[in-house]
């Protein structure tokens, strides 16, 4: 498995535009991520990193989803770590790499990859990790997957955004941590705008308002007759998956 960052710095340049925008689109002053893996927690990091309030609401008993999971590392292009070891790759070669890898969405694959190595600077100064190991995995035309001396990167990675949104929650207003909740519904204005959630903890209702981030995670584990995954790839449902129980395409 490797990490991905779509919802990250520069992500985080939208983010900024979206916290400082929040008061005028409608009253308030929190921004709500749902979902609390990597992306999920970069959102929330990113919104306090531009003065903005967070709550993150994740389904589970416990943040981290898929992105604990993972292995192999974090995918970077023109990090100054490969730039400090001398290595050679540009972000339009990643972006090659990934379209022949099969993507089909070449807009995401902009960001993902023209974002990748202010992804992992960001990881490496924000949060004193340690990627400074670079290997050239399958698939790859240059050594650019980011890990450290742990077995496990994604885990470490995760956790510690994890723990930096955990210290602002103790210590402060400015971030909650809503577990075991599950996210059942949009709130919208006359206008159609999405001005916060209503979610379901304990057999009750709750609602958030605010601009909502949506870091929920795929659907490769849902295995029932309607699910996304019986619609849009029927040829998998008979196989196991590593997927978490959580990933049921919400």
């Amino acid at each position: 498995r490797h990490l991905g960052l779509i919802c990250s710095p520069p992500w985080q340049h939208r983010l900024q535009n979206l916290a400082s925008a929040m008061a005028t689109v409608f009253p308030a002053n929190q921004g709500i991520v749902v979902g609390g893996g990597l992306a999920g927690m970069s959102a929330a990091n990113t919104l306090m990193e531009n003065g903005a309030r967070c709550v993150l609401v994740d389904k589970s008993a416990f943040c981290g989803g898929n992105s604990t999971k993972a292995t192999s590392g974090i995918n970077g292009a023109e990090t100054k770590t490969q730039k400090n070891k001398g290595i050679d790759d540009t972000i339009e070669l990643f972006t090659n790499d990934t379209l022949k890898g099969g993507a089909k969405k070449p807009e995401l694959v902009k960001i993902l990859c023209g974002n990748s190595g202010a992804d992992v600077d960001w990881l490496v100064e924000k949060f004193n990790l340690d990627l400074s190991l670079v290997a050239r995995l399958g698939g790859h035309s240059a050594p650019r997957t980011h890990r450290g001396a742990e077995r496990f990167p994604g885990m470490t990675i995760t956790y510690a955004l994890i723990q930096m949104v955990e210290k602002v929650a103790e210590r402060s207003d400015k971030a909650r941590i809503i577990t075991k909740a599950r996210v059942h519904k949009l709130l919208t204005n006359s206008d159609g705008v999405c001005v916060g959630l209503t979610y379901e903890k304990g057999g009750l209702d709750f609602q958030e308002h605010g601009p909502v981030i949506l870091a929920t995670g795929g659907f490769g584990a849902d295995f029932t007759k309607n699910s996304l995954l019986a619609q849009y790839r029927p040829d998998l449902m008979h196989l196991p998956t590593t997927n978490g129980e959580h990933c049921t395409g919400d």
